[in-house]
């Protein structure tokens, strides 16, 4: 009986560190991971994750911010970068104007804001080129092979062109 008590009091002394970390503690746990050698950028590292840390809380729960703290759940910095990105793109998203290209990025990466800015504008780049391109067989197979995808059509034409060379 008083061994099992000791242990789950052992138990608890473990826990309840956890239980009571503050942001300034998990700033400092941050940097001290970073930097257990350097002073100096122990202190960079923690004023830097502290301010991400109250920036993030001024950030209304939604769902972009939910991207960057489930991407790096323990780095409030990456967490301000990651949120600071995809908001860009969103916003970016919000002003595209060609809905086919668009629609190609929102199907790729539904819940990824800046790679469907990185879709749209390799896409739409590549429908550009094909636009420009002669019909010829190798246009006719790229679309045929990749009807729904531009950047891939711009790269079977390129192939097939320069096996002509």
């Amino acid at each position: 009986m008083l061994k099992s008590l000791y242990t789950i009091l052992l138990l608890i002394s473990f826990a309840l560190p956890a239980l009571a970390t503050t942001p300034e503690m998990l700033c400092q746990q941050i940097a001290e991971r970073e930097y257990p050698n350097d002073l100096r950028m122990r202190n960079y590292v923690y004023s830097k994750q502290l301010k991400a840390y109250y920036d993030m809380q001024g950030i209304p729960n939604n769902e972009i911010k939910q991207i960057a703290e489930n991407e790096y759940p323990n780095d409030y910095s990456m967490q301000q970068y990651v949120y600071n990105k995809q908001e860009a793109s969103f916003r970016y998203m919000e002003t595209v104007g060609d809905m086919e290209v668009k629609q190609i990025a929102l199907n790729d990466y539904p819940r990824d804001y800046s790679m469907q800015q990185y879709v749209y504008d390799k896409q739409f780049a590549a429908k550009q080129f094909m636009s420009r391109v002669d019909k010829n067989d190798a246009v006719i197979k790229a679309i045929n092979e990749y009807p729904n995808d531009y950047s891939m059509q711009q790269y079977v034409y390129n192939q097939a062109m320069s096996g002509r060379q």
